[in-house]
């Protein structure tokens, strides 16, 4: 406002020096902020009103976006968390006393149904290489993830083989022992023999037996069993079981011969 009294546009102000070389033009507000903010336009409290309203405007846009957004992943997310994980397909890999006790790698050509939306379900093949770890015994798993059927609405399932162990001629595997189950006749569990047997690495392996042999009677040698894998190096027994076999007739001197031996 104009300093009291006066009725004049312009009117000087008095300091404690004298007059100032300051002028008031009491104007419009628009005229006024248009002048402090060196603009060629007017400055319109309108104009700020609706910059403003559209600045509330956009960042209420932007929010719903990004809400529909975080909506949507959450959504997704979660219908994928909620699909249902099928027990694993399982599948029987049979192998020998000898690969297991060395260890091996297989090739498995294996098949998988796919199924699609509209119902209808697509075979597909593969080829899966397989490593025996050597020491694994009958029911030892290997899993594959998500090599197993993918059924629609549901996670692929997952591919387990199961080892199984053929039949083998000589050996039968206990536990951490090989076992061998041998028949001699009656004058060798009596007078002595040697026995060889071939190992599953290759060796040739004696064993001399000079005690008189029952039947039920068993020797037992360390360390060449089955391999122990929780201790590299290291192997079970190898256990050997007599069995006595007798001759079903014997002549009249034989007789006499075994009697005048054996003291009898």
């Amino acid at each position: 406002m104009p300093p009291p009294g006066s009725q004049s546009q312009t009117s000087a102000a008095a300091g404690p020096s004298g007059p100032s070389n300051f002028q008031y033009n009491p104007s419009d507000p628009d005229d006024f902020f248009a002048e402090f903010m060196s603009s060629n336009k007017p400055y319109s409290f309108d104009q700020e009103r609706t910059r403003s309203q559209s600045r509330s405007h956009w960042t209420s846009a932007k929010n719903n976006r990004s809400d529909a957004s975080s909506t949507s992943q959450k959504e997704s997310s979660t219908s994928t968390s909620q699909l249902e994980k099928p027990p694993p397909v399982e599948k029987t890999l049979l192998c020998t006393l000898e690969e297991l006790y060395n260890g091996t790698k297989r090739k498995m050509k294996i098949t998988r149904n796919i199924g699609k939306p509209d119902g209808k379900v697509e075979v597909e093949t593969e080829i899966l290489p397989v490593e025996v770890l050597p020491g694994w015994k009958k029911g030892t798993k290997i899993t594959f993830q998500n090599k197993g059927d993918r059924l629609y609405g549901q996670l692929p399932q997952d591919l387990t083989f199961i080892i199984d162990v053929k039949p083998h001629d000589v050996y039968i595997l206990e536990g951490n022992n090989l076992v061998v189950n041998q028949e001699i006749p009656l004058v060798d569990a009596l007078a002595g023999t040697t026995i060889h047997l071939k190992t599953f690495d290759g060796r040739n392996l004696p064993i001399r037996v000079e005690e008189v042999v029952h039947p039920g009677h068993e020797i037992v040698i360390g360390n060449e069993g089955w391999p122990i894998r929780k201790e590299p190096g290291k192997k079970g027994s190898l256990k050997i079981k007599f069995d006595v076999t007798f001759p079903t007739r014997l002549s009249s001197s034989q007789r006499a011969a075994i009697r005048q031996i054996m003291g009898g």
